[in-house]
């Protein structure tokens, strides 16, 4: 693949559910080693995008190309290629961190010793290598987010997809987090953000895209929206969105309260 050409292609992307649209005519390109930053509100479509884009949801119209694969016809050679950390998955939480990284090892035919070294190490860089050999059952949020995120990684993908990957994790885990998409993007990698923390997502974020009620409202760097909109990205996507009757609600909240 051209190093040129954009890494991921969508065209005229759209999803419904029993009739009821989700995603409406979606275009947009990503660049290698670009970090993209797609939010929106709840429902607004971010997580069926993601999921269309790494072959878990394989029914949708249009077309959609990662790393130049087709992923309606070849979604395993994309799966093979790519990284994907969701908020919520399904741990065999019976298994220790260990045995589940070697799990996703065998996934991608990775060498049994590279996957032992490799877990070993990164567990430890997430504070969870007193936590090696136990099982998951007992596993805060937080720790089993850690290990979600390492087994998203361990394979070292061209393209990462991360769906709110920050969800339960402590402060010091998310600067780490932070700092590792930073250097992961001065390696060349690709990275496709969504996540509700606007501030995470002002900050690592080379072109943000924003969706509402299914459609593409905006696209561009942080500068090039603030030039349209003002201000923070909150303001932003409150503008954007047209949903600017916080204070108003929050007023009342208070009200309810006080009675």
């Amino acid at each position: 693949m051209d190093s040129a050409s954009p890494i991921i292609v969508v065209s005229d992307l759209s999803k419904s559910y029993d009739n009821t649209p989700v995603l409406k005519n979606i275009n947009l390109s990503v660049q290698p080693g670009e970090i993209v930053g797609y939010i929106g509100p709840n429902g607004a479509g971010k997580s069926t995008t993601i999921k269309i884009l790494t072959g878990i949801i394989p029914d949708f119209e249009g077309d959609a190309t990662v790393l130049g694969y087709d992923i309606r016809k070849e979604p395993l050679e994309v799966k093979r290629h790519i990284g994907y950390i969701p908020e919520n998955a399904a741990l065999y939480d019976t298994l220790t961190p260990l045995e589940y990284l070697h799990f996703i090892g065998q996934l991608y035919r990775m060498d049994r010793v590279l996957v032992e070294d490799k877990a070993r190490e990164l567990l430890q860089l997430f504070d969870l290598s007193g936590y090696i050999d136990s099982r998951m059952t007992t596993f805060s949020k937080g720790m089993r987010q850690k290990v979600l995120l390492i087994a998203g990684m361990i394979h070292n993908p061209a393209i990462l997809f991360l769906d709110e990957p920050l969800s339960g994790l402590d402060a010091n885990a998310v600067i780490l987090v932070k700092e590792i998409l930073a250097q992961l993007k001065r390696n060349g990698k690709t990275i496709f953000y969504s996540s509700h923390l606007m501030d995470v997502v002002e900050k690592i974020s080379d072109r943000i895209v924003i969706i509402n009620k299914g459609e593409m409202i905006a696209n561009g760097t942080f500068e090039e929206l603030r030039s349209q909109a003002g201000g923070s990205l909150e303001h932003i996507f409150t503008e954007l969105t047209g949903n600017r009757q916080y204070e108003s609600a929050a007023g009342e909240f208070i009200s309810i309260l006080n009675k």
